[in-house]
């Protein structure tokens, strides 16, 4: 199913849509956003699940926030990081499960209208 609207309206989503998805487009911002499937996390919490430094972590959670992909909240001397919405995390399941399917790992299906 495609979406519709105005052509203004939809060029801005295009535009919009493409921005998000640049965005995630990096395998650690990626995993930063799996690691927030299950629930809010902060900094320390999200090295331990992706692996990687600290300062590469902040790094792309600036990344991520800067496309509003994040919710944060100041607890104490924490800050905790969440999906912004239920969007977000459809989004980053829906991409991992189709990659993880055995028809992406071959020649990539091209839909023909």
């Amino acid at each position: 199913m495609r979406w519709e609207s105005s052509s203004t309206r939809t060029d801005d989503a295009l535009v919009l849509g493409a921005g998000l998805l640049k965005a995630m487009a990096h395998p650690l911002r990626l995993g930063i956003l799996n690691a927030l499937i299950d629930g809010p996390r902060c900094v320390h919490e999200l090295v331990e699940a992706t692996g990687a430094t600290q300062p590469l972590v902040s790094q792309h959670l600036r990344v991520l926030r800067s496309a509003d992909l994040l919710a944060r909240e100041q607890r104490g001397r924490e800050v905790v990081y969440a999906l912004a919405d239920d969007h977000i995390h459809h989004i980053v399941v829906d991409t991992l499960d189709h990659a993880r399917t055995e028809g992406t790992r071959h020649e990539p299906h091209v839909h023909h209208p």
